[in-house]
Formats: C-alpha cells, structure tokens, sequence
C-alpha cells in the first residue's frame, strides 16, 4: 500500500512538473535570462551591429552625469506624486460607492471597467486628440466658457499633466476593483456593532473601513508605484518624439527606448534599466518597512 501511494506521488509530481514547465521554461528564458544577460550588456558599448567589447564601469558613470536621465527621473517620480495619490483616492470614494446596494449597480461597474479592457492604443490616440490645442475638444469647451486652452501636448510645462491625466483615467478602473474586493471581504457584523455604538459614517471609514482595508491598499500602492516608475506607453503613443513637450513629459523608460532603439546605445540603455530595476527596488523595500506602521492585518 505504501509503495502504490509513493509510486502514486511521483506520478502527480510528474503531471505537475509537465503542466508548469512551459511557464517557467518562459520565465528563464525571458525574465531570468533577460535580466542577466542584460546586466552583461550594460558593461559593453553594444550597438545593433557589430561586436560589443567591455568597456567597464562607462556606461553608469556616463549615466550619472547625464542631465536628461536626471530630468526623466524627475518627470517619473511626479507621476507617481501625482498620480498614485489621486488614483488611491478616488479608487476608494468610487469603491465604497459601487460596495452600496443602488439600482444598476451591474452597469456602473462594467463603465469603470472599461478603460481597463480598451487597447492602449486606441486610448492614447483618442485622448492625443481630445488634448489638441487647435481642434480638440477639451480646448474647445475650455473656450467655450471663456479659457484659452493651453498647448496640452507640446508645451514641456502642461505636457506632463496631460500624460497624467490619461494615466488616472486609464488606471483606476483596476484600482476599483481591487478595492471593492476588500472591501465585500469586510463583515457587516463589524458595521452593526458600530452602528450600535452610535459611530457615525467618518468613524467606521476610519475605525473600521480604512484600518481592514489597508492590507489591500498597500499592496495597491506598491503595484501602482512599480507601474508608474515603468510608464511609457501613453508617452510613447500621445506625444512625437520631436516635439517640445516631450522634455516635461519624458519618463525613464522612454528615454531608454530613445537610447537603445532609436540611437541604438544598447549597453548605455541596459545600465540604465538596471539603475531603473535598482531605484524600484529600494524603494520597494523601504514600503516594506514603513508597512508596519500603517498596514494592520486581522
């Protein structure tokens, strides 16, 4: 009997292995492997063509004093200043709406969700049309009730803004139901017993509600902060790489695909994505460490 259970294990274990090793065989290959090699790279002046030599410590120290990656990390970091708050925020309000028993709670639902399920690319494109400065229509309501519309997506000073603006759009869909699901993971019985303690709405948000939600909110903080510090599509698709407004608007990501795909600097591109993958991880780790003061877990 004991031989049949152990002969029995090593079959399962077996069917196991078959089932999960296409994933992990793409996770070596693509995310193991990728990351290595380009931590290889990023110490060579590999181009497109051509052989790669080792040229040391170049490409970081170039990097260190390159004013463009110090601008394009500061456009990154106020998108995460800008955005992750507002998202949060406004994820939590719309959450705690859709969590209460309206009429077509169904349809509002499925409307938060859209953007979340719409192509990138049709995003970006309609949205660089609403924000044209001639012919668009966000300028021609500002005009409307009497406000000169700025140049949204080639003035350097706004052009960040608008980025941002689709950002939240595009992004607080998944914020919501991420937030509505721990929030339906709350018992009622906790909001009876404060209801009989006579505590008002604003008390149970935050004696009850806030406090049984913070794992969900971390975690939501964490994933939206790595999210933002890799922001490029919206970029990338809404404002010409010519034009003036992509210095206010230039992320670190899309200056390493204008370094290795457009100049084609492969190695000075790597060194900067694995200074990328370092800022991430700090502060990932710092938010690890500052959980314990605000993240409170049953």
């Amino acid at each position: 009997m004991k031989k049949y259970r152990t002969k029995r294990a090593r079959k399962e274990a077996l069917s196991a292995f078959i089932f999960v090793a296409p994933f992990l065989l793409g996770v070596s290959i693509f995310n193991v492997y990728a990351f290595l090699k380009n931590i290889v790279v990023s110490f060579t002046n590999k181009k497109s063509f051509g052989e790669a030599s080792f040229i040391g410590w170049s490409n970081y120290i170039k990097l260190l004093g390159d004013e463009k990656f110090y601008q394009a990390l500061i456009n990154t970091l106020k998108y995460i200043v800008i955005c992750v708050p507002v998202i949060i925020v406004l994820a939590m309000l719309i959450a705690m709406a859709l969590n209460m028993k309206i009429k077509g709670i169904g349809i509002y639902r499925t409307l938060i969700y859209l953007p979340i399920i719409t192509l990138p690319t049709a995003v970006g494109l309609v949205w660089k049309w609403l924000f044209n400065n001639q012919f668009g229509l966000i300028n021609a309501f500002l005009g409307k009730i009497g406000i000169q519309g700025p140049s949204w997506l080639s003035d350097s000073k706004v052009s960040l803004i608008a980025v941002s603006i689709v950002l939240i759009w595009s992004s607080i869909g998944t914020a919501v139901i991420i937030l509505l699901a721990g929030l339906q993971g709350i018992e009622k019985t906790y909001y009876e017993a404060a209801q009989i303690d006579g505590a008002n709405e604003i008390q149970k948000f935050l004696n009850i509600t806030f406090p049984l939600l913070s794992p969900t909110t971390f975690m939501l903080v964490v994933t939206e902060i790595i999210g933002f510090f890799q922001v490029f599509d919206m970029i990338f698709l809404m404002i010409s790489p010519t034009s003036s407004g992509m210095n206010g608007a230039r992320s670190i990501v899309m200056l390493f695909y204008e370094e290795a795909f457009t100049k084609f600097n492969k190695g000075y591109g790597a060194a900067m994505a694995n200074v990328l993958f370092l800022i991430i991880l700090v502060i990932t780790v710092i938010q690890m460490k500052l959980q314990k003061k605000w993240v409170f877990y049953e």
